[in-house]
């Protein structure tokens, strides 16, 4: 459905030049602003916490002790 939208030439200069550094038009950037306000979009946090937990506890666990060994560096593998 089509919107219109009248602002202050410097605040639509100010979008154009955010939505160009997103890769998005105005238009998209405009909807994924508005979506964020209105609570309807995920933030990043929000979205790494979902995607930091998708180990159990026990393999999280194991999978840290198993990857402590990978610190260490034996110069003897690389000469």
């Amino acid at each position: 459905m089509p919107l219109s939208l009248r602002m202050p030439p410097e605040k639509e200069a100010i979008i154009q030049k955010a939505a160009r550094k997103a890769g998005k038009s105005k238009s998209a950037y405009i909807l994924d602003a508005l979506d964020e306000k209105l609570g309807l979009a995920k933030s990043r946090e929000e979205v790494i916490r979902e995607l930091a937990g998708w180990l159990p506890h026990d393999e999280a666990d194991r999978m840290r002790r198993v990857a402590e060994g990978l610190r260490e560096v034996d110069e003897r593998d690389w000469s």
